[in-house]
């Protein structure tokens, strides 16, 4: 059992919460647009693959103090990298930096990578290569000053996602002003959204909340569109990548549900009743939206098929184009 950290949009904490504990992590304490649990491997892989409001599932390997980028640089060069990257695999960091000590975010992560690929070099082993796309092995660096302490509190992070969990996979195309795929299911999720009654959205956009309702209503993990994730690069020690029971994971549909309601969607602009269309699509989940070619205020006028009451529910984009 380890720590996990599940990165959130301000506001969604309790929602991820909730997730988390449908999936079994334990230990579960709510931060600033974090979630902290623990969990094994397999909570890890369910993670990524289940929550539909997490932005990133990282995994802490490394805690220390440092004042400087020179320290910084020894503790992390100090570090035995053999446990987390093999050798000639490429490797990327990000961070998330709020310290006195650390004020140039940017040479405090060429500090960081100088070190990782210095400890290999001493080694006689073949340096890693950064990349910034697609990398092996992507880690978060995070900083901060807590309290008296002396020296900033640093954490290092396997970042088992990868790309960002917002990316589903299901967007072939996208219109203006798109909402994020984990704004959108908080939305739904705060507002009770479960598949119990039909839901209507008069201004569909490229269709993100039609999708990620359809999602939640039939219980489809979130992430079950995706071509890959982070962890699936692990090739060494305990966390190296196990694909039997990914594949298990993957393959378990026994807690989707049928959903026996309906979802509305209309837009005045074709273009994005297209885009929406081929979204939809792509995610196999038309037999359960039907669109409308319709102007907001000729809904608003009209009979619609789920005419709204307490048994429907309606939303919208707040990010869209007045």
């Amino acid at each position: 059992m380890f720590q996990i950290i599940a990165k959130t949009l301000a506001g969604l904490e309790e929602i991820l919460a909730k997730e988390i504990e449908s999936i079994g992590g334990i230990n579960i304490a709510i931060g600033n647009r974090m979630v902290s649990f623990v969990g094994d491997k397999k909570t890890l892989y369910m993670a990524n693959l289940w929550l539909r409001t997490a932005l990133r599932i990282l995994k802490p390997v490394e805690r220390f103090t440092a004042s400087s980028p020179e320290e910084l640089y020894d503790k992390v060069k100090a570090i035995d990298w053999t446990k987390y990257i093999e050798e000639g695999q490429t490797i990327t960091i990000d961070n998330t930096i709020y310290s006195e000590n650390f004020r140039n975010s940017r040479y405090a992560i060429y500090r960081c990578k100088d070190a990782i690929c210095d400890f290999f070099v001493e080694k006689g082993m073949k340096r890693p290569k950064v990349s910034v796309a697609s990398a092996d092995v992507q880690l978060n660096l995070h900083i901060t000053d807590e309290g008296d302490q002396e020296g900033s509190a640093c954490t290092i992070s396997l970042d088992s996602s990868g790309e960002p969990l917002y990316k589903r996979g299901y967007k072939e195309q996208l219109t203006d002003a798109p909402i994020s795929e984990v704004l959108a299911a908080g939305i739904l999720l705060k507002a009770g959204w479960d598949g119990s009654r039909d839901l209507i959205d008069p201004m569909c956009g490229s269709g993100t909340f039609l999708v990620e309702a359809a999602l939640i209503a039939t219980n489809t993990p979130a992430g079950i569109y995706r071509k890959g994730f982070g962890f699936e690069r692990w090739t060494v020690g305990e966390n190296a990548f196990d694909s039997e029971l990914w594949q298990d994971l993957y393959d378990d549909d026994s807690a989707q549900r049928e959903f026996i309601h309906h979802i509305y969607g209309s837009d005045i602009s074709k273009v994005a009743l297209e885009v929406t269309e081929k979204n939809i699509k792509a995610a196999g989940l038309a037999k359960y939206i039907t669109l409308e070619h319709k102007d907001f205020e000729d809904f608003a006028n009209e009979t619609h098929p789920a005419e709204i009451s307490y048994n429907e529910a309606l939303i919208e984009n707040p990010d869209a184009p007045a």
